[in-house]
């Protein structure tokens, strides 16, 4: 079942390594099918140039297997409790990506000091609290602390992106580890200026609404 959503999901779970996101078996990226509310996520610890249509895991919002014959990700009920509580919400991703994690280490959000961050996140990437993995205290995290953002680090741990459908959801997991590397550089020249928020919002506006065809 789901088999376009698979395809789809083993063909964005091998951007991440491409995009230097993730290492080994780390990180995941789920869907959710708009039609039937069922999710979708890769099994647990698979390497990502092994992977195949057949290592994704249907589960039902309350982490229940509907078809697959392996374990799902161990982040699959985090992944749940944000799909139960944004609507809006069709892929999410996470990722240990380098630098944005190295923000998450200490505790520190990245600041929106560059048009890139205003444009695609609409103001700084927050940083939520810690919290351990294994149940859905993760995905409370992330839910209680991302706004309006796609994109929030956790404390200690690294990078959960959200977004309409997968492919959204990994290319702000992308951008998330491109702008982190680009404050970070900045961050060692000196101390770069954070964009007012009403022109944050300005450029937020035409990234969102005006821009692309």
């Amino acid at each position: 079942m789901l088999q376009k959503l698979k395809v789809e999901l083993v063909e964005l779970h091998r951007e991440l390594p491409k995009n230097n996101l993730v290492l080994w078996t780390g990180g995941n990226v789920s869907a959710r099918d708009p039609r039937t509310g069922l999710v979708v996520i890769k099994a647990s610890g698979i390497r990502y140039e092994e992977m195949r249509a057949q290592h994704m895991v249907v589960v039902d919002l309350n982490g229940k297997v509907v078809e697959g014959e392996y374990k799902p990700s161990s982040d699959v009920y985090s992944h749940l409790y944000i799909y139960k509580h944004r609507p809006d919400v069709g892929g999410v991703v996470h990722t240990h990506s380098r630098y944005a994690t190295a923000f998450a280490a200490v505790g520190k959000e990245i600041p929106c000091v560059l048009t890139a961050i205003a444009d695609e996140f609409g103001g700084p990437i927050p940083c939520g609290g810690f919290a351990l993995i294994g149940d859905d205290e993760i995905g409370k995290v992330v839910v209680d602390s991302i706004g309006k953002s796609p994109a929030v680090l956790l404390k200690n741990h690294g990078v959960f992106t959200i977004g309409k459908n997968a492919t959204a959801a990994v290319k702000a997991a992308v951008m998330t580890e491109d702008v982190a590397a680009t404050v970070w550089m900045a961050l060692q020249l000196g101390t770069p200026d954070v964009i007012p928020q009403e022109d944050v919002d300005k450029l937020h506006y035409r990234y969102t609404n005006i821009y692309g065809q």
